[in-house]
């Protein structure tokens, strides 16, 4: 599909318009990331490079406590492998939408998936078949996430040193973290799964090298598999007369 015919496609509008909500979350965690990358040393050409390469602010965030506690690089990698681990879960689901796209799309789809993207999409086409309005809504939706954490993050990046840290940025950014975290747990198992992660970080938070958030991540991938499965273990309730 042309450029612009995407662009003009109503399902385009459509996403843009689904994703302006959480845009502003996404906004204020870009801008404590663009921040936190520069206050945690990384200088501002390699903060840019992270920013548009990684694209994975949950990732970015994670790892900066390690990096400036100069953790082993093996733990570094381990944990940004882990906080993403969930992008394998988006990946097989949207296969069944966009397995018939050429290599090069479906390489493209993949660096601009994102949480929020996924969860709205997936309301949007819950039935997994391809549609030809499907591909203009992600590009609608992906287009407007990719702006909303680009634009902020890099002014957090060139303006880093001009913020005080008793601005409270690190706050701010927790709670744009909770608004888009509220906006995705539609589901007992999402629930369980968030619940279980808290509880895992606060109890093995005395771990060194911040270890306690590779705890949370396997506890919460647990939870959230094992809940999965009871739901579908479960027997489906007998319709009323």
């Amino acid at each position: 599909m042309a450029l612009l015919e995407t662009l003009r496609h109503p399902a385009y509008r459509q996403g843009v318009r689904d994703l302006l909500s959480a845009g502003v979350g996404m906004g204020a965690w870009g801008l404590v990331t663009g921040v936190a990358m520069v206050k945690g040393g990384l200088s501002v050409p390699l903060a840019l490079a992270v920013s548009f390469l990684v694209y994975a602010g949950s990732a970015q965030l994670a790892v900066l406590p390690l990096l400036a506690v100069g953790a082993p690089l093996w733990v570094i990698w381990l944990t940004a492998a882990c906080v993403n681990l969930r992008f394998v879960i988006f990946s097989n689901l949207w296969r069944s939408y966009f397995v018939h796209l050429p290599l090069a799309q479906r390489l493209k789809i993949g660096y601009f998936s994102g949480d929020v993207i996924f969860v709205a999409f997936m309301k949007r086409y819950p039935e997994q078949k391809p549609q030809p309005e499907q591909l203009p809504y992600f590009w609608g939706s992906a287009t407007t996430n990719w702006l909303a954490w680009q634009v902020p993050s890099v002014a957090g990046i060139l303006l880093a040193n001009e913020v005080p840290l008793s601005w409270g940025l690190g706050f701010a950014g927790v709670l744009a973290l909770l608004g888009v975290l509220l906006s995705m747990l539609n589901d007992r198992a999402t629930w369980l799964a968030t619940g279980v992660a808290a509880t895992a970080a606060v109890a093995a938070f005395a771990l060194p090298l911040k270890l306690n958030i590779l705890v949370a991540i396997a506890a919460a991938v647990a939870a959230g598999l094992l809940a999965e499965a009871m739901q579908r273990a479960a027997p489906a309730a007998p319709e009323a007369p």
